[in-house]
This record gives structure tokens, sequence and C-alpha cells, in this order.
């Protein structure tokens, strides 16, 4: 099975992958298609989407099953002991809510709502 993700690419690159893949959602794609096919999908992949974003997720001979390949992305596939984790990046400039009514306000739509409702 192999998953691909595209972010901000030309709609002639989901044209091409929807010949070998089945589109689910808006930039997302599935199917089973051999490994020289995958390959030549991500070669091609790679080629069109330029500044966008690309990650595909396939089935592997490893112990967890699955590899990653990513492109133009923050998160990163690592190797720690065998197993491959994705490697966010640390923003030091969010800081996490502060509970109570001095909490940040935009946070979200009902914070909106209440600030609007303050006057």
């Amino acid at each position: 099975m192999t998953v691909l993700v595209v972010a901000a690419c030309p709609v002639g690159l989901r044209g091409h992958l929807t010949r070998w893949l089945l589109e689910i959602s808006t930039g997302v794609f599935v199917g089973r298609v051999s490994a020289r096919v995958r390959d030549r999908l991500w070669e091609r992949t790679l080629d069109m989407v330029k500044t966008g974003r690309a990650i595909m997720v396939f089935a592997n001979d490893s112990e967890q099953g699955l590899a990653f390949r990513v492109h133009n992305h923050n998160w990163q596939p690592i190797d720690i002991d065998g197993i491959t984790l994705m490697l966010r990046p640390n923003s030091s400039d969010a800081t996490p809510p502060v509970s109570g009514d001095d909490r940040t306000l935009g946070w979200s739509i009902a914070s909106r709502r209440r600030r609007f409702r303050r006057g």
C-alpha cells in the first residue's frame, strides 16, 4: 500500500498521480503499485512539485512495516534504533495556552466569540 500526500502542487501533478493512485481527498493519493512504479511516481512528484510539499508512506520489509519519503516538509523522518519516527521541529515562538480567565485570546473561534461578548 502506498500513500502520497501533496500540498501546494500544480494541478498537472495531481492529474498524473490519478493515473496510478486513487485520490481519496484533496492531495491525498492511495494505491497499491510496484516498487518500480512507486519510485518513478516519487521522481515525477519531485520534478513537478517544485516549492510544494510531498510525503510518501509505503509498505517496507522493516520492523514497522513502512517507510517514509519527504520533500520540502518541516517534519523529517529519523531512524532511532531501527524504528523510523517523524521529527517535528520545535517552534520556540509557540506558547501553550494558559488555563483560566487570563488565557490568550485568539486561539479559537470560541475565544473570539467570548472577546466580542465582553465588549
